[in-house]
């Protein structure tokens, strides 16, 4: 079954910690070994590890997508190098500089906070080579946790608007679907991380929940 439940160090916040896309998932040094081992499983990807920012809340830290990676301009060499190994990465100056936070996206578009400027919006586009829209998910400009991009499908904070779903199905070309995980916890990319091929979200996460997940990832046995 390409579905996981796992806790990192206790928490079940799975998408604060790590980030992954169909090319590879980053992880921070501190990962348990057993945790990478099912990331690779599941996902089938190579994992790196690195801190971002010199943070191990990789998450929220870091964007990415198969064509490349933003992050803000705290990241040092090390730390850059790393990333490099698997795709280009563009370093953005903005306030909003908690890319992963602010950003959601696949491989055909990615959404932004609304509060990023024309400039950082030009720079993420370029560097994802997807098109970028500000919006809203739930009323949360950060959408990059609110939601969970796939390039096959997108789950989103149950409490999204009509016009938002629709907006971000628009926007990242796959269909859109409202779930919580977590037990309830409505902000999905902060509890969650997956690819086209698996999703491995909070251990806490109810069966029903799971369904929805898989659902609105379009991954199934």
């Amino acid at each position: 079954m390409p579905v996981g439940r796992a806790l990192f160090g206790g928490s079940p916040y799975l998408g604060v910690h790590l980030r992954a896309t169909d090319s590879a998932a980053i992880l921070p040094p501190s990962t348990p070994a057993a945790l990478q081992h099912e990331v690779e499983r599941l996902l089938g990807v190579r994992a790196h590890r690195t801190t971002v920012c010199d943070s191990e809340l990789v998450g929220p830290l870091l964007a990415m997508n198969s064509n490349g990676a933003v992050v803000g301009d705290t990241i040092d060499v090390v730390e850059r190098a790393v990333l490099e190994r698997i795709v280009p990465v563009v370093v953005i100056r903005a306030r909003q500089n908690a890319l992963g936070n602010n950003l959601l996206a696949n491989d055909h578009g990615a959404l932004a906070h609304p509060e990023l400027s024309d400039v950082a919006i030009g720079k993420i586009a370029e560097a994802l080579g997807v098109p970028v829209h500000r919006g809203t998910l739930g009323g949360l400009g950060t959408v990059g946790m609110a939601g969970l991009a796939t390039n096959r499908g997108v789950v989103v904070h149950p409490k999204a608007t009509e016009h938002e779903v629709a907006f971000a199905g628009e926007v990242l070309g796959v269909p859109v679907h409202r779930s919580t995980a977590n037990f309830g916890v409505p902000v999905v990319g902060a509890c969650a991380i997956a690819n086209s091929r698996a999703f491995i979200t909070g251990r806490p996460t109810t069966p029903v929940e799971i369904s929805h997940l898989q659902e609105g990832l379009a991954i199934f046995d």
